[in-house]
């Protein structure tokens, strides 16, 4: 039996003002607080006890946590604490990029804001199995180099593997929601790397250099070879969707 740092127990009644807010800001409190991925709430009667409030508000609550994605919900069964699931952000990039390319660029600075930190982070606190498995990736993607789809996707695993060497679950989680709209970017990306007159071996260099920074355990070195990789993929994307570049920044401006 698990340990629960919130429980039934500590429930309140909720305030009359607002009561199924107040009924979903708890429940949200217990699933995030006391409960792991797949394991039931307590019955309807139970909470809605608990809370002082009608198990009609309680189901009314269960089926809004539903459909945000924290709770599963099957025919005649207690809810359960679902999974994390990222595909809600994922499916918004893929829709925003299908109705304009011009989003991956986007995608592109909110991949700054998180990856340029995994770096530096795994540059800390990677382990010995985290960096065999951002070599793997590099070892797929040079032994990939005539099947595109396996290189990019290898690409992408080292992005996740970078991710999961930080240690921090929340950055996994989002890389992973990014999994589907970050291959899209690759393609894309890539086929701007061609046309600039650039090849795979380069490519791989840009990951390699990451790499070796998070090996030496230099989170300086890893957050610029992070940024020289995005700024390269910049470059790229501009030059396939015929974006002009964005002017550097003046002293004042820095």
């Amino acid at each position: 039996m698990t340990d629960k740092s919130l429980s039934l127990d500590e429930l309140e009644p909720v305030d009359r003002t607002s009561i199924l807010d107040s009924v979903i800001e708890q429940l949200e409190g217990l699933i995030f607080g006391g409960f792991e991925p797949g394991e039931a709430l307590p019955s309807e009667g139970k909470l809605a006890e608990a809370l002082g409030v009608s198990r009609l508000t309680v189901r009314e609550a269960t089926r809004t946590l539903e459909a945000r994605g924290l709770l599963e919900i099957r025919q005649g069964r207690t809810p359960r604490v679902a999974a994390p699931n990222g595909a809600l952000i994922g499916d918004f990039f893929k829709l925003a990029v299908r109705r304009d390319p011009r989003a991956l660029l986007d995608l592109l600075d909110v991949r700054r804001a998180l990856e340029v930190h995994n770096a530096v982070l795994a540059a800390s606190r990677a382990t010995k199995g985290d960096i065999a498995d951002m070599e793997m990736s590099i070892d797929v993607m040079r032994a990939s180099e005539n099947e595109s789809e396996a290189f990019h996707a290898a690409d992408v695993r080292f992005h996740e593997n970078l991710a999961a060497a930080s240690g921090n679950r929340m950055l996994v989680f989002l890389i992973e929601a990014f999994a589907e709209p970050l291959r899209e970017s690759r393609l894309r990306s890539f086929a701007g790397h061609r046309e600039r007159g650039g090849g795979i071996e380069d490519v791989i260099q840009q990951h390699q250099a990451i790499l070796d920074a998070v090996k030496d355990r230099s989170p300086k070195a890893a957050a610029e070879a992070m940024r020289d990789h995005l700024r390269q993929t910049e470059s790229d994307l501009r030059t396939v969707l015929h974006e002009v570049p964005k002017p550097e920044p003046k002293d004042s401006e820095a």
